[in-house]
């Protein structure tokens, strides 16, 4: 397997999104909006947003593996 800047961004995007919601669903949103009071207010960690965000990286690793560039 080929390592591209696509596979590089999505397993970014993937980690990212898992770690949202560990944040969102096993109580660290409390600890998020105190450390990233700025950040919080304009990407809020809730378990609505942090779950679709999740749906949006699977359905574009699902493309990509559509496309062959996540051929495992």
């Amino acid at each position: 397997m080929e390592i591209t800047l696509e596979l590089i961004v999505f397993f970014v995007l993937l980690i990212d999104s898992i770690g949202a919601n560990l944040v969102s669903w096993c109580g660290g949103d409390k600890w998020y909006s105190k450390h990233f009071r700025l950040f919080s207010r304009y990407f809020p960690a809730t378990k609505g947003w942090t779950t679709a965000y999740l749906i949006l990286v699977l359905w574009v690793g699902n493309l990509l593996y559509r496309l062959g560039v996540l051929a495992f």
